[in-house]
């Protein structure tokens, strides 16, 4: 194991994370002590070398002053020696080990251990809360959280403690020469926090309203880009360009009051720190004057200024970005650290299917509301019977799914798959058992190879060939090039599958669904989206997927339904009717409309309601 290796930065926090700032980065920092403190601890031994040479000058030039000049270094040779070895071999050592333990062992795992921290909170979350933001602004939120807080702690290891240990070592230098001289420099320590209380409360709370105004402009950004092809269908160029421009001018508007604050902190720090060798030299040789302090003390005491005073302003211009930093933080904290609204249970053991018996027992759902969702939704799909389910747009169909698929929890009842009520096992392992195809064809900017082989990660080249081959995807995909020149399953299909036909990434998509292989099989409008001869041609892959898994298919298209073992028709959240396609023709109900209307028949308003 290499020092790079000391702690794991990928390590998972074991709890949530608290939304208090000091708790929420004793948090994202747990396990990473075995590299700050090393990095730290290096860090004071570097600020102290720099006290050590202020007093190796001063006792260099009161030996030179003491001596014969042709004496010098018969008489001090051995102290120049060490002189010598300090300043070319332990000096940069120590500089040496503290800048590798920063930047070899402390920033590259400190910023990961942050990073997937944050981010496997945030993957946590209900759908619901990605519904509610925009993405390229909670994946800012991410980044900016993980940057800052590496960028304060780096700060804080490399400069507070490397400048504390200078300011404490050079006090007690000061005070061997003269306690009056050591004295003045407390009183413009005390000054000088004084200024840094002023004004970092200020940087702080500015900094927080300029990355949220940054998050906006490029949540904004994002938002756009993705949706570049509706932007351009409605030729809402200027449109987009204005609410762009609204969200940079708010920004502008943030970086402008953070830059007001910014300047008059630097003006007032470049004025106190001017008065430092001022007041330290000028002590020094009022001192030397009257006989109290030796020609090389001034030596060391302007040393000592000169360092303090070099070191006041790249210090304070560190901590100004730290405490803008803290504003990133708790600006981050804000949006990424709501506690989840969707828990696996304590004891929740993962889902055990043997059979695939799907059970709603009087489910009700109204996403919180007093109307809408489902309400007493009883139903018992049989070990693998396929249930098509349709109904007006509203009726409850992709509730039901969402349900199923528990990305939200029933607000009434219960759903149990093989018996288990699916609130008591994890997420995880229901989801792995639950293939699902949808009208939105979920397409990664990755080769088709690895679109494909997201159903199982694990799979074989062979198998994820033999899954494109039963969804009749295979030969189309050895024919894809994308604009880097590679070619076949290792092409990359673009943003959200934009370089594919609908029909190409549908056929994608059941190949993914083939290869996950789970017991359990939902189809979500999976071929509403393609016209009848595209959808005609991926009809046999279907029925491919479909064999022997249990089956919940949602279609507006009836005729995608027509062989189902059983239609479930939904009306207004409820079960309205329910049998084969034939029986359900019988009954001359909703669904008989519904199929009139498809068929060329009359148009009823339940029947023009459904499309």
């Amino acid at each position: 194991m290499t020092l790079s290796d000391i702690i794991d930065p990928f390590a998972r926090a074991q709890t949530p994370p608290p939304r208090t700032l000091g708790r929420f980065m004793g948090w994202a920092l747990r396990g990473a002590w075995p590299v700050l403190i090393p990095a730290a601890l290096f860090s004071i031994l570097g600020g102290i070398t720099e006290v050590i040479a202020a007093k190796l000058l001063g006792d260099a030039i009161d030996r030179a002053l003491g001596s014969e000049a042709s004496q010098i270094f018969g008489e001090h040779g051995l102290f120049l020696i060490l002189c010598v070895a300090f300043f070319i071999l332990l000096r940069p050592a120590i500089l040496g080990l503290s800048a590798y333990a920063q930047s070899v062992m402390m920033q590259p795992n400190v910023f990961n251990l942050i990073l997937s921290r944050v981010h496997r909170y945030t993957l946590g979350h209900s759908v619901t809360f990605f519904d509610n933001d925009f993405a390229g602004r909670i994946s800012q939120k991410e980044m900016q959280t993980a940057r800052a807080m590496n960028d304060v702690v780096t700060e804080l290891v490399h400069s507070v403690l490397f400048a504390l240990a200078s300011v404490v070592g050079s006090v007690m230098l000061l005070g061997a020469v003269d306690w009056r001289i050591a004295g003045g420099l407390v009183v413009w320590i005390v000054a000088y926090a004084l200024l840094i209380r002023h004004f970092m409360p200020k940087i702080r709370s500015r900094s927080k309203a300029r990355a949220a105004a940054r998050a906006m402009v490029t949540g904004q950004l994002v938002d756009t880009v993705t949706n570049i092809k509706t932007v351009k269908l409605f030729a809402h160029d200027e449109f987009e360009d204005q609410a762009a421009l609204g969200a940079m001018g708010t920004y502008r508007d943030r970086f402008i009051a953070f830059g007001h604050v910014s300047a008059a902190f630097r003006f007032w720090l470049m004025a106190l720190a001017g008065t430092l060798p001022v007041l330290l030299i000028g002590g020094a040789l009022f001192y030397w004057s009257v006989g109290l302090v030796s020609a090389g003390d001034i030596a060391a005491t302007g040393a000592v200024a000169l360092r303090l005073a070099q070191m006041t302003g790249w210090v304070s211009f560190t901590l100004m970005g730290m405490y803008a930093n803290v504003g990133e933080i708790e600006d981050g904290i804000r949006t990424i650290t709501p506690a989840h609204t969707l828990l696996d249970a304590q004891d929740a053991a993962p889902l055990e299917v043997t059979d695939g018996r799907i059970e709603f027992r009087d489910v009700g759902f109204a996403y919180g509301r007093e109307t809408g969702g489902v309400e007493h939704i009883a139903l018992d799909i049989a070990p693998g019977e396929k249930v098509g389910v349709v109904g007006a747009s509203g009726a409850g169909k992709s509730t039901m799914v969402a349900l199923l698929l528990r990305l939200y929890d029933t607000e009434k009842g219960g759903i149990y798959i093989d018996g288990q009520n699916i609130s008591d096992v994890t997420q995880e392992s229901l989801r792995k058992q639950i293939g699902m195809v949808t009208q939105e064809t979920a397409m990664f900017n990755r080769s088709a190879l690895d679109n494909i082989r997201y159903g199982r990660p694990g799979a074989t080249m062979d198998e994820v060939i033999a899954a494109a081959e039963k969804a009749e995807a295979h030969e189309f995909i050895l024919e894809l090039e994308d604009h880097m020149g590679r070619q076949g399953y290792d092409a990359h299909l673009g943003e959200r599958g934009v370089k594919l036909s609908g029909g190409q990434r549908q056929r994608i998509a059941l190949a993914r669904a083939i290869l996950k292989d789970a017991p359990i099989l939902v189809l979500d409008e999976a071929t509403s989206a393609l016209d009848s001869e595209v959808e005609a041609s991926i009809q046999s892959a279907l029925e491919r997927v479909m064999e022997g898994k249990t089956v919940m298919a949602i279609a507006h298209r009836l005729s995608t339904l027509s062989e189902m073992d059983r239609i479930i028709v939904l009306d207004q959240g409820h079960i309205a009717e329910q049998g084969t396609h034939d029986a359900l023709l019988a009954q001359n109900g909703l669904y008989a409309r519904y199929w009139s209307h498809q068929s060329g028949g009359f148009m009823s308003p339940e029947s023009e309601a459904a499309e």
